[in-house]
Formats: structure tokens, sequence, C-alpha cells
């Protein structure tokens, strides 16, 4: 699969990284692709990497990801889009609280397949789940059933097996994923650290 991951900052390389080692191809997007020249992959300009990419990730700092996309909607149609990004103030307060970032690209992408996901946890698990002690979740919301098939095959070959990931069903459960960020956050501040996940048993 060739993957456009949109930003070169550390959540991206991680993923990148995860991305190279699973067998897949992967281009970065950057507004400046030659000031990126000691990345793992190649870098190019963010309409070039979507372009030709079977999955656009969006790694980008979420709090401006509504400024950027959008100019970007020509390029996403028709793509599927992996949005990771939990929007938060400084404060780490939510900056949607009445609605989430997933659902907002998807009201402003009408012909980009959105699908939230991997935004619960760090990208250093992310990339290798069974670095933890146990088996953990992890989380799908969107509309389009086969976007959502597309990245859980990436899930797969990232180590989450299909008993490990939730689908939550369509963007507007995306609300509840990134919610989420505020009990991680807690719990981030008490454990000293994000090296950890949570695992939901029935």
């Amino acid at each position: 699969m060739r993957i456009a991951v949109l930003g070169t900052g550390h959540m991206a390389t991680t993923l990148a990284g995860g991305f190279l080692a699973a067998g897949h191809d992967v281009v970065f997007g950057s507004r400046d692709p030659s000031s990126h020249g000691d990345l793992a992959s190649p870098v190019a300009s963010t309409a070039d990497a979507i372009r030709d990419a079977d999955l656009v990730v969006n790694a980008l700092q979420a709090a401006f990801t509504l400024d950027v996309l959008p100019g970007l909607a020509s390029e996403l149609a028709g793509k599927t889009l992996l949005d990771l990004g939990n929007a938060v103030t400084p404060a780490f307060e939510l900056m949607h609280p009445d609605e989430s970032l997933g659902e907002l690209l998807q009201k402003a992408l009408p012909d980009t397949k959105v699908v939230k996901s991997l935004n619960t946890l760090p990208g250093t698990i992310a990339v290798a789940p069974g670095s933890l002690a146990e088996p953990t979740s992890v989380f799908l919301s969107g509309d389009d059933q086969d976007a959502k098939a597309l990245v859980s095959s990436l899930l797969v070959d990232l180590g989450w097996p299909a008993e490990a990931q939730i689908d939550l069903g369509g963007i507007a459960t995306a609300k509840a994923a990134e919610h989420y960020f505020l009990l991680f956050a807690a719990m981030m501040q008490q454990f000293r650290g994000g090296d950890f996940n949570i695992r939901v048993v029935r």
C-alpha cells in the first residue's frame, strides 16, 4: 500500500516507521519538502503526496487541521483519510467539546472517506502493540465501510488483530473516542508517562 503521511513531526515519523516495517511504501507530505532531507522516506509537497496515495494519514497538528485540509479538497476527493488527531488547546482542553475533529473533517470534505483511529494511544504503541505485556484495544469510526476495511487491514499489519479492533460505527462516534483524551491525559499525568493503553473486556 502507498501511504501518504501528512506532517513530519514526531507522530508522523513514528507512524511512518511502523508502516515501513510492515512493508508499505511511505511518502511524507510537507509544505516545505526541501527542508526535510533527513527522513526515512521521500518527502513531497502535500498535494503531490496525496495524489498518488492509496491511503492518506493526517498526522498534522490537530489544532490546525481544519485550517489546512479543506484547502486540499480536490486532492483528497475519493481518498480514504485516516485521522488520528485530538484537537486540544494549550491547556489540554477539547477544542470541539460538542463535536469531534473527525466529524468536522467529514463535513468539510464530503467527497473524502474519513476514518478515525489510533487517537486513543501513543504512536509508539500504535505501531508496536505487542510492546505491552497484555493485548489492548484500538477503535475505528467512519461512515464508509470500505474505507474502514482498508484502515483495519493496515492495523492488522501493525499488529492489531481483528479481535483487538472495535468498530464504533459512523464518524459521529469519533466524538466518543476523541473525548477519551481527557481520561488519557489524566492517566498520563498520574503514571508520569504515556506508555499504556486500555483493553475492552466483555
